[in-house]
């Protein structure tokens, strides 16, 4: 009843927002990381994979871990959209009538790709969840089980796959940096003498994250990874 409550106002939305998105973005920073073990090896990134899937034995089996996670991340996910979509549809309800001419001389290009980037970023999370999770084989012909490393390769080893990913990434850094600060908003961390901080930092944790995935698909294209 009390989550139903808080899902009715604004406040509560953007509160919601905020601690689904931050999830997310811890999701992302340690994802990123766990990606650039790619360059110790076939043998180290496939044992990290395993690694994965026992973790917390002996109190959790086999892939419980991986399993509770998706759960939280997914549930996360769906409740940041569904906030987003029923926040977008107050705001234009609220507005009345639309005006002819939008004014846009203050917003960015990270507020101005929130929406769409969004539904860039969902579109393309399941092309990635295809490729390398469940393994289509309309999108990764030689994937194989429980070779993370080989899948890695040979998915990048596309060209216009690996373009695919880096365009996609822009979409990511633009709305972490603009969610990041929209976080930061929303909790009441920005003031003063912080803002200018923060932005640096919503900035900075964009570039990295971003950048950050981006190097094993240019390794790969660039043939450093093989």
């Amino acid at each position: 009843m009390a989550v139903m409550t808080v899902t009715r106002t604004t406040i509560g939305k953007k509160v919601l927002m905020a601690v689904t998105g931050l999830i997310w973005i811890g999701f992302l920073f340690f994802h990123m990381f766990g990606n650039t073990k790619a360059f110790f090896g076939a043998e180290y990134f496939n044992h990290y994979a395993e690694a994965l899937r026992e973790f917390g034995a002996p109190v959790l089996a086999h892939g419980q871990f991986l399993f509770l996670f998706r759960i939280v991340t997914v549930t996360a996910l769906a409740v940041h959209i569904w906030m987003a979509v029923s926040l977008t549809r107050r705001n234009l309800t609220s507005r009345g009538s639309r005006y002819a001419v939008h004014k846009k001389v203050h917003a960015d290009a990270a507020s101005l790709t929130m929406r769409y980037g969004g539904i860039a970023i969902a579109l393309f999370l399941l092309f990635h969840l295809a490729q390398f999770t469940w393994g289509v084989e309309a999108v990764l012909p030689s994937y194989q089980e429980g070779m993370p490393y080989e899948n890695m390769i040979a998915g990048f080893s596309s060209l216009p796959v690996t373009l695919l990913y880096l365009v996609a990434l822009v979409f990511v850094g633009l709305h972490l940096y603009h969610g990041t600060w929209s976080m930061f908003q929303t909790l009441g961390l920005n003031n003063s003498r912080s803002t200018t901080g923060l932005h640096w930092f919503a900035l900075a944790l964009a570039v990295i994250i971003a950048g950050g995935f981006a190097l094993v698909p240019l390794a790969v294209t660039f043939g450093y990874l093989r």
